[in-house]
């Protein structure tokens, strides 16, 4: 058993089980990837993954379990050098941040800049993932924070913490019947096609939820998880857009106008995850603290501490 091996398994789980994606990601060959795999399962003696042929199919219930062996051992490896590299490298180092479209644009830029000034000695790294993605990333290591509205909350081996509450705005392109008119309704703006995000992403929950309250059925003419590109069809004329309040500046957004809506849509939650039971460096907690001066240091440990008495774990 080796430490290739163990990392190809959660790389090829990682790629939906398509072996070439997996050998492409750890720089080796397909057959390369099928060889320690089997090698593995050889002196495991049992099948991580359900198989039809050639093609991986999922996890057996033996190699689920495996898995969870794996994160838990892969993360360890992680926290053996990020300890190694604090000792040796003091506040020197990579900050690793994954974010959705919206925060990386909209919410971020004024955090990061601020990071940079105290902390030049710090490579900032920003990883622009898909909402559902942030998860993963945090759970495989690949970043220290993670971003995101609606995903975040509920995952057993994250920390999750509330960053900020945020209101949806009503756009639409100028000359449009709506604009310039007071105490529009929802009820007005289903009557025309809808721009906004997709299923269970940046708020859609509380969206399709104001609707339903009025028992309205919207039109959606386009779905999408980045506002950027709700507001480039809203201008397009492709319907009524929907978008995260931060996403909207009447300076910069030419072409665009935000709507007075009476009814209310309720609040949205973007919430700031880490992944627990793994060692960080200091700058990471400093960073946490500018983003969210109340969730300092001790209590994130206390918090990770109350979490590890819940599961049993210590």
């Amino acid at each position: 058993m080796n430490l290739k091996q163990l990392r190809l398994v959660r790389e090829i789980v990682r790629s939906n089980f398509h072996v070439t994606e997996a050998a492409s990601a750890q720089f080796t060959s397909q057959s390369g990837v099928s060889k320690h795999v089997k090698d593995l399962e050889d002196e495991l003696g049992v099948a991580i993954f359900e198989r039809r042929g050639k093609r991986l199919l999922g996890l057996t219930e033996p190699g689920a379990e495996v898995l969870k062996c794996i994160d838990r051992v892969l993360l360890e490896i992680g926290n053996i050098r990020n300890v190694a590299s604090t000792f040796s490298n003091g506040q020197s180092g990579t900050l690793k941040i994954a974010a959705t479209h919206t925060q990386s644009r909209y919410v971020l830029p004024k955090y990061l800049s601020e990071f940079r000034s105290r902390y030049d000695d710090v490579e900032i790294v920003l990883l622009q993932a898909h909402p559902r993605e942030v998860p993963a990333l945090l759970l495989s290591g690949e970043c220290d924070i993670g971003f995101a509205t609606d995903t975040l909350d509920d995952v057993p081996d994250l920390l999750a913490f509330p960053f900020y509450s945020w209101e949806h705005e009503v756009i639409v392109p100028e000359g449009h019947p709506l604009q310039g008119r007071e105490n529009v309704t929802l009820q007005d703006v289903a009557q025309c096609p809808l721009v906004t995000y997709d299923q269970g992403l940046t708020g859609r929950k509380q969206i399709d939820r104001a609707f339903e309250k009025l028992a309205l059925k919207p039109r959606i003419a386009m779905a999408a998880i980045d506002s950027d590109v709700i507001k480039t069809y809203v201008g397009l004329g492709l319907g009524v857009g929907i978008i995260a309040s931060m996403a909207y500046d009447a300076n910069n957004d030419s072409g665009l106008s935000k709507v007075s809506l009476k009814t209310r849509i309720d609040s949205s939650q973007t919430c700031f995850a880490l992944r627990r039971r793994r060692f960080r460096k200091d700058y990471v907690y400093r960073f946490i603290e500018m983003c969210a001066p109340a969730v300092t240091k001790d209590v994130i440990l206390q918090a990770e501490a109350l979490r590890d008495e819940i599961d049993g774990t210590i």
